[in-house]
């Protein structure tokens, strides 16, 4: 199955306090972490945030069509500008997935009915930020985003997903110093 991989890095990072996809991380920066993990997964990896900001880093960085609105805005580039159905998009502050993760959504997406494939977590909320996502969404995301109904977790409901339970550790992402540093903590 051919796809193509995302890393959504656009956000203002505003609870960390300072940017999440530049933090050091074994070596590298975080954004550069997870792309590794993505493009592992997928075969290729794009950022979607600021070239300015993120250029510097050596990987494809595409500007965010539709700045302003979250999430669903890069998701939205992302799939504005693949030449793949399925795609990996997977958030920057995640460091803990893996690529086995991904591949194996990926493998679900190549069977799934759906235009979405997304984890569960132990609480069975989806993670719309490491899921895999048809191109088809396209449509729905474009007019969510219009309506500014920016929610993904509501959106990923509406488009159609199909959900698998994953183990809770994968799924973490890094909001603010505190988890960063319980999750740094965990790798010593």
């Amino acid at each position: 199955m051919q796809a193509s991989g995302f890393v959504l890095a656009g956000g203002a990072s505003k609870r960390m306090g300072r940017d999440k996809a530049l933090l050091p991380y074994s070596g590298e920066t975080l954004v550069q972490h997870v792309a590794g993990i993505v493009r592992e997964a997928a075969g290729s990896v794009a950022l979607i945030g600021d070239p300015e900001r993120l250029g510097h880093l050596g990987l494809t960085v595409l500007s965010d069509e539709l700045p302003g609105h979250g999430p669903a805005s890069g998701i939205y580039t992302a799939l504005r500008t693949t030449q793949t159905d399925w795609n990996a998009i997977v958030a920057c502050d995640m460091p803990a997935v893996t690529a086995d993760l991904l591949r194996e959504l990926l493998r679900r997406a190549e069977t799934a009915q759906r235009n979405c494939v997304a984890p569960t977590g132990p609480y069975g909320q989806p993670e719309p930020l490491c899921a895999i996502y048809h191109r088809r969404c396209l449509p729905a995301l474009g007019r969510a985003i219009r309506d500014k109904r920016l929610r993904m977790r509501d959106l990923v409901k509406e488009i159609g997903a199909v959900w698998v339970r994953v183990e809770a550790p994968a799924l973490a992402n890094v909001n603010t110093p505190a988890e960063w540093a319980d999750f740094e903590a965990k790798l010593s």
